[in-house]
């Protein structure tokens, strides 16, 4: 008998079939054993009755995350005994036969129990198959899935940016080095030199993937190594075609979101945002200047935003501005990297700033230096060898758009769509100060 999937059994009603999962809860009425089964699919009741002899007795073995091959009839649930809340609440598999494909030891704990973050991820290998793991890492799909769709329709080319680079694409200093056949390489920090080499190749580009910062925080919304969804785009008039288009990717990304995921959003108890057609933005400086007459701090002379700052501007879009989502902009040339864009009337502010959403930044943006000289003479300035760049600096000396583009976090994005406490809930498998996969701080005991 072929397998039927668990999603496909409410059409399977009065048939005999063949499933497989993983053994989600067992429970014991008398002489009945009832258990749950999961598959990739969906989930659904079983009952062993006594009839069955040698299924009755592999049921008593049974327990969670065993894995198990099941045949059976799919019967329609008493009335009295229907879930309307519950998945396939309204039918249940009558076990003729089981065949167990693989034990599981004993648990540590329940898969959906609620643990602290630093057991959650001790036992990822367990704790992602529960529930809420299982709906924050699907809605992170669609996520992506949603992304590359709504660009491609809009004539974008997805490339591949290298993960190991000469020379670190933020002229800094918190990098990864990494031995390379004797010389010394880096783990790319973000694909920026490469998005702006392919807009002489394709125009529009886009890319999904890891970058790695090296930087030593220990806080609920940094990783060092994560996933940037990263455009850049040619022929932009300036900064706000940018802002467009991050507005218009958000727009898709929670229409499909609210097609496909609204069952995972309500396990998780959180809500799907609004994206307003155009997102608020102010300047640095006069979000600074809003924050000093509202609640009386000055930081009008700061070069950049303090998380409570960020945490306010969003909770003042949200409450007078009609959105969740803020863009400030124009941050001081000094703190931005040597390719971004001066601002005409006044070469010390940049044109570009950060997407600020539900209190953190999720997304930078701007518009670069297309010039060839003004280029050399901003990494000049900015302290760096302008023949560290000669390979990224082709691609100016032989003519590229004025052009633009944005890196957005998908772990910090996830996480706030969904209301995660850490943005580590949101990373499979973290990368941070204190962890590769087991405690760094842990001696290995076997």
């Amino acid at each position: 008998m072929e397998r039927t999937t668990i999603g496909e059994l409410g059409g399977k009603t009065g048939e005999e079939v063949l499933i497989q999962g993983f053994v989600d809860a067992r429970r014991d009425h008398g002489k009945l054993v009832f258990f749950d089964v999961r598959d990739r699919t969906g989930k659904v009741q079983s009952v062993v009755l006594p009839n069955y002899k040698e299924a009755s007795e592999t049921a008593k073995e049974i327990r969670p995350e065993w894995v198990v091959e099941l045949e059976g009839k799919v019967n329609e649930r008493p009335e009295k005994m229907v879930n309307a809340d519950e998945e396939n609440g309204n039918i249940e598999l009558e076990v003729s036969s089981i065949k167990i494909l693989s034990k599981a030891k004993e648990l540590p704990f329940e898969k959906d129990t609620d643990t602290n973050i630093d057991t959650y991820l001790d036992y990822l290998p367990l704790t992602l198959r529960s529930a809420k793991a299982q709906s924050t890492f699907k809605v992170q799909a669609i996520i992506v899935c949603a992304f590359r769709e709504f660009l491609t329709s809009k004539g974008f080319i997805e490339f591949q940016a290298p993960k190991l680079i000469g020379e670190d694409a933020e002229g800094g200093a918190n990098s990864f080095d990494v031995e390379y056949f004797g010389h010394k390489a880096h783990l790319a920090q973000s694909p920026q030199l490469y998005k702006q080499i392919m807009v002489g190749v394709f125009e529009r580009v886009f890319s999904v993937g890891n970058v790695y910062r090296a930087e030593k925080h220990s806080t609920t919304r940094h990783l060092n190594e994560y996933t940037s969804l990263d455009i850049e785009m040619g022929f932009i008039s300036d900064h706000t075609d940018i802002m467009k288009m991050a507005t218009e990717i958000l727009r898709h990304i929670v229409a499909v979101l609210k097609e496909k995921s609204e069952n995972d959003f309500s396990v998780m108890g959180a809500k799907i945002p609004e994206v307003p057609k155009e997102i608020p933005h102010m300047k640095l400086r006069e979000a600074q200047e809003l924050i000093k007459k509202e609640t009386g701090q000055d930081k009008t002379s700061e070069p950049d935003l303090e998380p409570e700052d960020e945490r306010w501007l969003c909770e003042y879009a949200s409450k007078n501005l009609n959105s969740e989502f803020i863009f400030i902009t124009h941050f001081p040339t000094a703190k931005r990297p040597f390719y971004t864009f001066r601002d005409e009337s006044d070469p010390t502010y940049t044109k570009g700033g950060d997407l600020l959403f539900r209190g953190v930044e999720i997304a930078t943006l701007a518009q670069r230096i297309h010039n060839y000289d003004a280029l050399v003479d901003s990494i000049k300035e900015n302290g760096l060898d302008p023949e560290k760049f000669s390979f990224y600096l082709q691609a100016f000396k032989w003519g590229l758009p004025p052009h633009g583009g944005f890196g957005m976090g998908l772990e910090r994005l996830t996480q706030k769509f969904l209301g995660l406490s850490n943005v580590k809930e949101a990373s499979l498998f973290p990368r941070e100060i204190n962890r590769i996969d087991n405690l760094l701080s842990k001696t290995k005991t076997e």
